[in-house]
């Protein structure tokens, strides 16, 4: 067994691997706590899985009926013309009656095999299978929500939590198991690739029509073809960039082998240092440095303007004496947002500390209730005044105590 599983426990606990429905009804708190939060998280997941497949199956639909509609009319070029057999067929009947009426031998001229236009078939090929990709997305997409309703339903059909626990827990590693989330993923790869082959073909079948239209599709094309790969790539240099594509997770994966295969021979291109893209999004947001510190002032500046009430703003003094000091000592590190939501007009701590306070005086707040938002005002006062040395008191026994 895995270190992470566990060794085997000794003899005189092996009876504890014997399931004791005394002792599974003893811990239904525990496992209550589980269902809660994996409910939310499983319930999320799935739900944003059921949008995003509807929002497929719409495109999908609506793409296939006009991918149909452009194949009807290719679709002719890929066959002899009804009206060519006919003028051939008039021209030999008037050339037999013209050799009767002349007296002279009519010499039977045999047509041409038809052959399509090499324009007709790379068309007719791009969009049957643009054609067959639509569908298949919209199949996968059906066959998804239909997976995703029958994990919930599975999820909630016992109301034991210890139960409804191990269903959760036994479905979701199931999901991680056969890798649904990569199925997820593949679906709007399979539109996407769809809509390519749907373009390159509209560039074949208007090739042997109008060269100047020819060229406008193939410059938007193009142009759709070098935004794709760059909304593909962006995320590789730009961690924090909200715009990527299904194949950007498949790249990050490719670079990831690929460090693997040269990890022994020096080159000179960058891999990836962390397993998937969203470890490299957690590891730049959290890495010490002046970009995190400006975000982390802009996110307090912003926080203290959307108190708009005093049920809201008083979490917010009521955390300020534990940025400052720990039980014993001062605390450094947020001095400087501290200062800048002081000094900062938009915010301005000092006086919004001030306004609570003076609401604690209304008549409605419960005399205990305001006591208490009165201590909170005055330890933030009291902490704040920490930031400048000459005023502050930094003896550690006038720290005061929090009120429970």
């Amino acid at each position: 067994m895995s270190e992470k599983e566990g060794s085997e426990p000794n003899n005189s606990r092996s009876k504890t691997r014997t399931d004791n429905p005394e002792d599974d009804t003893a811990a239904a708190k525990l496992w209550q706590v589980y269902v809660s939060e994996a409910e939310k998280y499983d319930k999320g997941l799935v739900e944003s899985w059921k949008s995003d497949m509807e929002g497929m199956l719409i495109f999908a639909g609506l793409f296939s009926a006009s991918l149909t509609a452009f194949l009807v009319e290719s679709y002719k070029t890929l066959v002899p013309d009804s009206g060519d057999t006919t003028v051939l067929l008039l021209s030999q009947i008037s050339g037999q009656l013209a050799a009767v009426a002349n007296g002279t031998a009519f010499s039977f001229v045999q047509p041409p095999q038809f052959m399509p236009p090499a324009s007709a078939l790379i068309c007719n090929t791009l969009w049957f299978i643009s054609l067959g990709l639509s569908l298949a997305c919209a199949l996968v997409a059906t066959l998804l929500e239909q997976w995703a309703q029958d994990f919930l339903h599975k999820a909630e059909m016992r109301s034991a939590p210890v139960i409804r626990a191990r269903v959760f827990s036994y479905l979701y590693y199931g999901l991680r198991r056969f890798k649904m989330h990569t199925v997820v993923e593949v679906v709007p790869l399979l539109l996407h690739a769809s809509l390519l082959f749907f373009f390159a073909g509209l560039v074949a079948f208007l090739l042997p029509i109008n060269i100047v239209i020819t060229a406008a599709a193939t410059v938007i094309l193009t142009t759709v073809v070098l935004v794709y790969a760059t909304l593909t790539l962006l995320p590789f240099f730009h961690p924090d960039c909200p715009y990527r594509t299904p194949l950007s997770g498949g790249f990050w994966q490719l670079l990831r082998v690929l460090q693997t295969l040269l990890r022994h021979h020096p080159v000179s291109m960058v891999f990836p240092r962390d397993k998937a893209m969203v470890d490299s999004v957690f590891r730049q947001a959290t890495k010490p440095s002046d970009e995190r510190s400006s975000r982390d002032g802009k996110a307090l500046v912003w926080t203290l303007k959307s108190l708009t009430d005093d049920l809201k703003l008083e979490p917010f003094i009521d955390a300020i004496p534990d940025v400052l000091w720990r039980t014993s000592e001062r605390c450094w590190q947020y001095d400087g947002h501290i200062h800048h939501l002081i000094e900062n007009p938009g915010s301005d701590l000092l006086g919004q500390i001030q306004g609570f306070q003076q609401g604690c005086n209304s008549d409605v707040i419960p005399t205990e209730v305001a006591k208490h938002l009165k201590i909170s005002c005055y330890k933030a006062i009291w902490a704040l005044g920490s930031l400048y040395p000459r005023k502050a008191n930094t003896n550690p026994a006038a720290i005061p105590t929090r009120v429970r």
